[in-house]
């Protein structure tokens, strides 16, 4: 019989990893936008500080991690 040791991802494993991915230096944004209904949605935006870049928000993902992690893929594109 086999053995799996690997452990499942949860979400404060999720948000660490992607937290941990994101340099330092740069800033993070992460807001809750209130959605007509029961549902709820979050955004983020993240940028290097360096230059006055703005960063763009991401909208409309069902959870925080989702949306910091979309923010931060986009954000490595704009590079």
């Amino acid at each position: 019989m086999s053995h799996n040791y690997a452990t499942p991802m949860t979400p404060e494993k999720r948000l660490a990893r992607v937290l941990l991915r994101i340099p330092a230096d740069w800033s993070i944004r992460v807001e809750r936008c209130g959605a007509d209904g029961d549902t709820m949605s979050w955004r983020a935006a993240v940028a290097p500080q360096r230059g006055a870049q703005e960063s763009e928000w991401c909208t409309g993902y069902p959870t925080m991690v989702d949306a910091l992690e979309a923010a931060w893929r986009h954000a490595r594109q704009q590079q």
